[in-house]
């Protein structure tokens, strides 16, 4: 089933050029794209190729110029309590507790408190922090803040899941939890998340399916088809089954990569990438 249809969308930005006059810039070019209930498909390409602007058209944050998009066959509602959104930042409430940010999104659907505490826990201890309810965000480290965030909009239980960049600013170390983390979360709850990252392997890790996006565009839609559960092969895991030790890894590794190195020299030689 269809969760999500996009549909020839445009979005344009008014810029200044070098002249000083202003013109406007194409971010989203007709673009076109389904999103299946329940999987994981994450946004790759080149910064500036459009990942957050789409991300933003679907969370209701920004408006798109032409086109049409769908959620459950219905046009997207600016404002929805069945979409959630974890940012690269955090964006935790500094005045609130761990268990009381996790209560956010529920005090938003009005659920009483007592029920509210039951859920926050819940998710809290699936992320590994129910020993930090009491805990304000600035005594927290910045991976311990990312699993608040992400457990948080788990626990608001929202239909759709956004995810621009969440682990970037992460050290190796945090970053491989946290997508083992997220992983064990997601195929426990099987909500829709579209994810956003600039790492090839960690886009092979976690999704079901790649959008490679390329001036405003979807470029190719490439399958992971690597079972399932997945882990990554390191220092600590050095079992022969990761999945990047598989075959199927590296192909896909080696695709996206040609890709990357093609818009490379699209924007070297032309200029013409967005």
């Amino acid at each position: 089933m269809v969760k999500v249809q996009v549909r020839s969308v445009r979005r344009e930005f008014q810029i200044t050029n070098r002249d000083g006059k202003k013109e406007k810039l194409p971010v989203l070019n007709d673009l076109d794209l389904d999103i299946h209930e329940g999987e994981f498909i994450t946004l790759i390409g080149q910064s500036g190729c459009g990942k957050t602007t789409l991300l933003n058209l679907l969370a209701g944050l920004d408006k798109k110029d032409s086109g049409e998009i769908l959620v459950d066959s219905k046009p997207l509602e600016e404002r929805s309590f069945n979409r959630g959104f974890v940012f690269q930042s955090y964006a935790l409430l500094p005045w609130r507790t761990v268990i009381r940010n996790l209560e956010v999104g529920l005090e938003i659907r009005k659920i009483k408190k007592k029920e509210r505490r039951e859920i926050a826990r819940h998710y809290l201890d699936m992320v590994g922090l129910k020993a930090f309810e009491n805990q304000y965000p600035h005594q927290l480290s910045g991976g311990m803040k990312q699993r608040v965030a992400i457990a948080r909009v788990f626990a608001y239980k929202p239909d759709l899941l956004l995810m621009d960049e969440p682990f970037a600013a992460l050290d190796a170390q945090t970053r491989e939890s946290l997508q083992m983390e997220l992983l064990r979360i997601w195929e426990n709850d099987k909500k829709t998340i579209i994810f956003v990252t600039h790492s090839i392997d960690e886009a092979i890790l976690l999704s079901d399916r790649i959008a490679f996006m390329s001036a405003g565009r979807i470029r190719e839609i490439i399958n992971v088809d690597l079972p399932r559960p997945r882990s990554m092969k390191n220092k600590a895991n050095k079992e022969n089954d990761s999945v990047n030790s598989a075959f199927e890894f590296t192909q896909i590794r080696e695709r996206i990569e040609s890709m990357l190195q093609d818009e490379k020299l699209k924007t070297l030689s032309f200029g013409a990438y967005l």
